[in-house]
């Protein structure tokens, strides 16, 4: 197979190739997830209710995210596997099969949400803000196919090792956002709307530079050319065994997020819900370096596993973990300090200002998340890598979902400690989940090794 720089990158050294390729991917994340915080910011110049209905819609607009990742690491762990079978005629055609499934996908999403979003709401306790949540929501999900699409193409540059053209529309996208926040909100006076717009926008013109890429300008490795394309129900399968447990894993962790907030509700009311979700969107930005090397992991092990170098695929789920442990360490301790000046950004306006003290502690609590998700975080993403998205997801459902649900209700309710207990409970189970996650890991590339060696191979 005729390789070229990215080729070479992706299929040598796996600690080089994380460190490539988990950099570029760290900061477009940082990146969205600074918009994510830019909205946020804006939004609650508004006041608390905007904020708080900001809130109910983050989970079902995670669920979108979370099913461009999952189909984008699905076709990401096909293409790899194929690339590192030297295989381009099957990676091109992978590639093409990708293409055409984000569009499927992007319309179904987007006509299920239209049609059941006002009842969602409603059902997760938005009724005090449901005005404010329908303008956004309404909005946002129209739009899906621009949201949905630019993680679905950029996996697949990804798996090529073209890290630049994965990255890149992304991070405009969050750009033109933060630029187009001021402006349609407050300069427009279109409110929670201009937001909505704002979030839309972006991503579309990022999938048009996309496009631009693919279709006009040709020069990736992976051919879309219809001459490579041969119809393969199969491949679809493929990439949905991966993706469809990944794009669940997302699901799981927003139905967590809309059950935390129902709980919320209960012990504190809508003031509780707008910390959590101002103080949640910094912890997503600290969990950065730990997703941002996982996500890089799923090329690598990709690879790994196509050529059959389980050991490489060893070193890749080991070096993951230490480099985004090292990373997640600083963030806490940063956030941990630093915690009343950050909660300041979401309390400059008089309607906000009671805010500040309960998110700066609750940041001072939440922080240690962080030092849990490197050990979760690139052990699901190695199992994707390697075509296992199923065990990724029933990991990720017993760790985020039961585990952490669990210990909050207990801690929270059980045992009469509100909203302190909830967080509490959300630290225990992650810790012990994201820990059972890694041994999972380590388990099954030990059998792998074992039974190449049982082959003499």
């Amino acid at each position: 197979m005729e390789k070229n720089s990215n080729i070479e990158m992706i299929t040598g050294d796996p600690k080089k190739a994380i460190n490539k390729l988990s950099l570029p991917i760290i900061a477009s994340m940082f990146l969205i997830f600074a918009n994510n915080i830019i909205d946020s910011i804006w939004v609650a110049g508004l006041g608390a209710e905007p904020l708080a209905a900001l809130g109910y819609i983050t989970p079902l607009f995670m669920i979108i995210v979370g099913f461009g990742n999952g189909i984008g690491a699905g076709g990401n762990s096909l293409i790899s596997r194929f690339i590192g079978a030297e295989d381009k005629t099957s990676a091109n055609n992978a590639a093409i099969h990708n293409l055409i499934l984000s569009v499927i996908v992007s319309i179904v999403i987007s006509v299920i949400f239209l049609v059941f979003l006002e009842p969602l709401l409603v059902m997760m306790g938005a009724s005090s803000v449901l005005g404010y949540a329908m303008d956004y929501g309404f909005i946002v999900f129209a739009c899906t196919i621009a949201l949905l699409m630019p993680p679905i193409v950029g996996g697949a540059f990804r798996a090529e090792g073209d890290i630049k053209r994965a990255t890149l529309p992304i991070a405009l996208a969050a750009i033109i956002n933060m630029i187009l926040d001021p402006i349609f909100i407050y300069t427009l006076n279109m409110g929670i709307a201009g937001a909505a717009w704002a979030t839309a926008l972006g991503p579309f013109i990022s999938l048009l530079l996309m496009f631009y890429w693919i279709f006009v300008k040709k020069d990736t490795f992976l051919s879309y050319n219809l001459k490579d394309f041969t119809n393969d129900f199969g491949m679809y399968k493929d990439i949905l065994v991966v993706g469809i447990p990944a794009s669940l894993e997302q699901l799981v962790l927003s139905v967590l997020t809309i059950f935390v907030n129902y709980m919320l509700t209960i012990v504190s009311g809508p003031v509780a819900v707008a910390v959590y979700t101002a103080g949640w969107r910094i912890i997503n930005i600290g969990m950065l370096p730990a997703i941002g090397v996982g996500t890089a992991a799923i090329s690598v092990a990709g690879v790994a596993f196509g050529a059959k170098k389980y050991e490489n695929l060893r070193v890749t789920a080991r070096y993951a973990v230490k480099v985004a442990l090292i990373a997640s360490i600083i963030v806490c301790i940063i956030l941990n300090v630093f915690s009343n000046q950050i909660a300041l950004i979401f309390s400059y306006s008089e309607s906000s200002a009671q805010l500040a003290p309960l998110i700066a502690g609750f940041l001072q609590i939440m922080c240690l998340f962080i030092l849990y998700v490197p050990f979760g975080a690139s052990a699901g993403n190695v199992f994707q890598g390697v075509g296992k998205g199923t065990i990724s997801f029933v990991l990720t459902t017993f760790r985020e979902f039961i585990l952490v649900l669990i210990f909050a209700y207990i801690l929270g309710f059980v045992f009469n400690m509100g909203e302190f207990g909830i967080y509490c409970g959300m630290l225990l189970g992650g810790g012990i989940g994201s820990l059972i996650c890694y041994t999972c890991i380590e388990l099954y590339i030990n059998k792998l090794i074992k039974e190449r060696g049982a082959h003499g191979i």
